[in-house]
Formats: structure tokens, C-alpha cells, sequence
């Protein structure tokens, strides 16, 4: 037998490495999986980011009244250096199946005189109705799925303004309403990746699309009690290492001329309520290297008629084409890119609905000496007959070149 004080040594020995081996693992699982997760808050998925674009239009000019409203504002007599577009992005996957996006743009026009004032673009959510959020429904002030240029972003386009066709759909592409969209992952994935690329993408607005909505554009009331109706199909796809995107959309309904928009002693119809439909068919080829981007579309809308003076539903159609070239040496890229377009028909967005007709035809270039600035200079030559209870007679034809400094952030 041990004698009696080396007994005593063992056994405080054994209990104290006992105690030390029990707070040890009493630590451990403090620190381990034991250890409550620590719930992920709304604002660590918070995202701002935007961008700048200033211009100038006025050099080589060979026509001074030469203009497009819809277009850029600062084209022709008296135009000067000006702020496209200033703008702020929030957004956000504040929930699994909840998104949020809020858009505000501080180069907005409250007059012909008044620049530069904040105005809500883009403000919405995106209900995700299954897991992977191929599903979703958007809610709000959003773009109306109709045309690929029009969705796609003037951060990314590579002409300075949208076409006239397409665009005189949707004054600044947007409107509120409600809309579905459905996507399968890897489209969703394949639609993110051609944006993240600096492939000049539209961004993610699904492979269907149906939804409703006011009809009379962005930051505008409803002047009637019909829904606009709108449906998209575009489907994105490889083939070895391109990648396209094929697509189909109409939208119908009636939109209601608002009255500070028709001249005085101009006819037309009594309750103003006009119909308002369009189809269009698109087609892209993203730029690896070569791409084209084309679109056309036809429909029934508001014209001015100069021969009765009056606000008439008349045909209209048109289109454009695109073709781009990207290279890239070293942290730069360059895309040089021409642009042929044509248009016959209203736009209802302007005084009487005015009637145009327009030919031209761009040359440009888009330089991305660092990720976060670009400058485009862009050649033009244009024919545009646009005519009201003003001006009925007003053809003009000319030549500018148009430059943009861009700033992303």
C-alpha cells in the first residue's frame, strides 16, 4: 500500500485534471456548434452604389434645331454641358424570399427651365414565391418588361439614349403596376453572369413575364379605370462560347392624353382615352467579341394629324440594329459600335401626341480606361420629322457629335 500522503497527492491530482479536462470542454462548446447562431439583420445584404453621366452635344453641330425631346433635352439651340442622369441604387435581400429596390434620379427636368431635381425612378420589392426565388412577384414603381433596350440600364447601353421605336412606348420605361416574373436558376445565374461581365446585359427580368399596370408612365397618376396588360418571353442560351438571347412582348391598353399635353383648338377624342397597343420581337447576340442587338416592333397609338388638326389611333412601326465589337487590353476596354435606327408613328408622351418620323444612323465608341469611368463620343446623323398643331411643317436633317463622361460607383 501507498503510504498515506502520496494516496492523498494521486487522488487531488486526479481531480484536478479532471476539473481541467471539464473546462475545457465546457469551453469548447461555448465557442462551438453548441453556441447559439447569431441571426443575419436585414442591413448586412444592403447595398448603394450609382452613377453619373455628363454631356455635351454641341460640337460639329451643323443643325441647331435639330432636337429630341424624349432623348436628351440638351440637344440643339442653346444647349450646353448637362447632367443626364444622377443617380442613387439601394437595394437589398433583406429577406429570403423579400427583395427591395429604390432608385432615385437628382437630374431630373421639373420644366423647361428647371434642372436637377431629385425624382423617384425605381421604387419596388420582389416577393419570391418558392425557395430558389424563380417565382416572384414585383410590386411598384418598376421597368415595364417591353423591349431589351428598355430595360436595359443607361449605365450599361452603349448608344447614348434608347431608340425612338421601342422607347416611345414607355416615357423613362417605367410605370405602377404589379408583375410576374418566373426564371429557372441557372437562367437567373446566366442573366446575372452577362451583366457581371461587362457584357452590356439587361439585367434579370426572367424568361416570362405577365403584369398590370396604370398605363400613363413613371411619377404620373391614372387617368382612367383600365389596366394596361403587358407579357415577355426572352430566352438567354450558350452555344459554345456565345451566348444569345431571343425574345417576344406586346402590351395593350388606353391611355388617356392628359390635357396640358394637347394644344389649344386641336380635336380630339372626347374622353381622351386612346388605344394603346404594341408587339415587338428582339434579338441579341452578346458581344464576345462581335455583337449585335436588334428589335422591331409595330402597334396602334395617339398621332398628330396635320391635315384635320387633330389627335387620331394610327399605325406605327419601327426599329434598330446594333452591332458592337469588344476588346479588352489590359484593364481597359474599348467597344466601338454603329447604331441604325427608323421610326414612323406618335409619340404620346409629347404635345398633341406628336408625329415622327425619324432615319439615323450613330457611330461610336465607348473607352473604360478604369472600372469606374467611361467616355463615349458619338457621331450622329439624323433626319427627324416631328410635328404638332405648332409646328406641322417641321422637317430636320443634320450632323453632331455628342460626347459622355460617365462615373460609376
Amino acid at each position: 500500500m501507498l503510504p498515506l500522503n502520496q494516496t492523498g497527492m494521486g487522488l487531488k491530482f486526479k481531480v484536478g485534471i479532471t476539473l481541467i479536462i471539464l473546462c475545457f470542454l465546457s469551453f469548447h462548446n461555448s465557442n462551438g456548434q453548441d453556441k447559439p447562431k447569431e441571426e443575419t439583420k436585414w442591413y448586412d445584404s444592403f447595398t448603394i452604389r450609382g452613377y453619373i453621366q455628363a454631356r455635351y452635344n454641341r460640337l460639329f453641330e451643323t443643325n441647331s434645331k435639330l432636337k429630341c425631346e424624349q432623348c436628351d433635352k440638351s440637344w440643339g439651340e442653346n444647349g450646353g454641358f448637362f447632367l443626364r442622369r444622377a443617380r442613387l441604387v439601394f437595394s437589398g435581400q433583406i429577406g429570403k424570399q423579400v427583395y427591395f429596390y429604390f432608385q432615385p434620379d437628382f437630374a431630373s427636368s421639373s420644366s423647361s427651365t428647371g434642372l436637377n431635381f431629385g425624382q423617384i425612378r425605381d421604387a419596388y420589392f420582389d416577393i419570391g414565391v418558392d425557395s430558389k426565388n424563380e417565382y416572384r412577384f414585383r410590386i411598384g414603381q418598376s421597368k415595364i418588361p417591353y423591349g431589351f433596350e428598355n430595360l436595359q440600364s443607361s449605365q450599361n447601353r452603349l448608344p447614348l439614349d434608347r431608340n425612338d421605336a421601342l422607347n416611345s412606348a414607355l416615357s423613362n420605361e417605367r410605370d405602377l403596376g404589379v408583375t410576374f416574373y418566373w426564371a429557372p436558376e441557372d437562367k437567373r445565374k446566366l442573366l446575372a453572369s452577362v451583366v457581371k461581365e461587362g457584357l452590356k446585359g439587361s439585367g434579370d427580368y426572367g424568361v416570362f413575364a405577365f403584369g398590370v399596370f396604370n398605363g400613363q408612365t413613371a411619377n404620373k397618376p391614372e387617368l382612367n379605370n383600365t389596366l394596361h396588360m403587358v407579357s415577355r418571353f426572352s430566352y438567354p442560351f450558350e452555344i459554345g462560347n456565345q451566348i444569345l438571347e431571343p425574345g417576344i412582348q406586346g402590351y395593350t391598353g388606353k391611355f388617356v392624353m392628359p390635357e396640358d399635353q394637347l394644344s389649344p383648338g386641336v380635336k380630339y377624342i372626347s374622353d381622351r382615352n386612346y388605344t394603346d397597343k404594341r408587339m415587338a420581337a428582339s434579338f441579341v447576340l452578346y458581344p464576345k467579341p462581335f455583337g449585335i442587338q436588334a428589335e422591331y416592333n409595330v402597334g396602334k397609338g395617339p398621332e398628330y394629324n396635320k391635315l384635320n388638326d387633330s389627335v387620331e389611333v394610327k399605325n406605327l412601326q419601327g426599329g434598330y440594329v446594333t452591332l458592337s465589337y469588344l476588346m479588352r487590353k489590359n484593364d481597359q476596354i474599348f467597344i466601338p459600335f454603329t447604331r441604325i435606327q427608323y421610326y414612323r408613328g406618335g409619340k404620346k408622351h409629347e404635345l398633341d401626341a406628336r408625329s415622327y418620323k425619324v432615319n439615323e444612323l450613330e457611330l461610336g465608341i465607348e473607352w473604360q480606361p478604369l472600372k469606374q469611368f467611361e467616355l463615349v463620343a458619338m457621331y450622329t446623323f439624323s433626319s427627324r420629322r416631328f410635328e404638332d398643331n405648332i409646328k406641322r411643317d417641321n422637317l430636320q436633317e443634320g450632323n453632331l457629335l455628342r460626347l459622355q463622361a460617365q462615373l460609376n460607383f
